[in-house]
C-alpha cells in the first residue's frame, strides 16, 4: 500500500500561522509543532524534577509533534474566527475530528494503531495532553513577546489574552518556565551573547 501520510505532514511548512496579523517574523505550522514539542519536553521535565510528577515524556512529546497535524486539511483557523461563538467552535471541532480520521486512514493498517493516540492525543490521554496544550499556549505567548520586543504592537492584545489563558491553567510547571526560562526570549542576540561572554562569537 502506498501512503501519502508523511508527504502531507511535510506540507505543514507551507501553512502560515497568525495570518490575520502583521508579523515581523513569519511562522509556519511545522515550526510551531517543533517548538511545542520542545516546550512540552521542558514542561514535563520540570514536572518530574521540580514537582515529583510521574509523566511519560516520550508520549507527551510525540503527541506534541502531531497536535496540529489536522491543519494540513483545515489550515490554521485564527482564534477569533474559531471562537466567534459556540456553534462555530462546535462545528470546527467536528471538522477537526473528520480531518484526524482522514489523516489516520492514510497510514497503512499496520501503523494506524500506533499513530492513533498521537493524532487523537486529546482524546487518548486528556491528562497528559494538558502539557501539550500548555506548551501550545506558551509558544503563542512567546511569539507575542518576541513580536512586541521587536516593536510590533500588533501582538499586544493577543499577548494579554494568551497570558490570561495561561493563568487559568494554574500549572506550576508553566509558572516556573515563565519565571526562569522565558525572559531571555526578549533579549537581542548581543544581549544573549553578553550573558556568556566566554562562549565565543555567535554571528556565523
Amino acid at each position: 500500500m502506498e501512503s501519502d501520510f508523511f508527504a502531507y505532514l511535510y506540507r505543514l511548512r507551507h501553512i502560515r500561522r497568525w495570518s490575520l496579523m502583521r508579523n515581523v517574523v513569519e511562522e509556519n505550522v511545522a515550526e510551531h509543532s517543533y517548538h511545542v514539542a520542545v516546550l512540552t519536553h521542558a514542561l514535563c521535565h520540570i514536572a518530574i524534577e521540580k514537582y515529583d510528577r510521574e509523566i511519560s515524556i516520550e508520549k507527551a512529546v510525540s503527541m506534541a509533534l502531531f497536535h496540529d497535524a489536522t491543519e494540513i486539511f483545515t489550515g490554521d483557523i485564527p482564534t477569533p474566527v474559531k471562537h466567534h461563538n459556540e456553534h462555530l467552535l462546535r462545528n470546527f471541532r467536528q471538522i477537526e475530528e473528520l480531518a484526524a480520521q482522514r489523516l489516520l486512514e492514510m497510514l497503512p493498517p499496520e501503523l494506524q494503531r500506533s499513530y492513533h493516540p498521537l493524532i487523537f492525543g486529546a482524546e487518548s490521554d486528556p491528562e497528559l495532553y494538558q502539557y501539550v496544550k500548555a506548551a501550545d499556549l506558551l509558544d503563542a505567548y512567546l511569539k507575542c513577546a518576541s513580536e512586541i520586543s521587536a516593536g510590533n504592537t500588533e501582538f499586544k492584545m493577543a499577548g494579554e489574552q494568551i497570558e490570561q489563558q495561561i493563568k487559568k491553567l494554574d500549572m506550576p510547571e508553566v509558572n516556573y518556565f515563565l519565571t526562569h526560562l522565558a525572559p531571555s526570549f526578549q533579549k537581542t542576540l548581543d544581549e544573549l551573547s553578553r550573558t556568556y561572554p566566554d562562549a565565543g562569537p555567535t554571528y556565523d
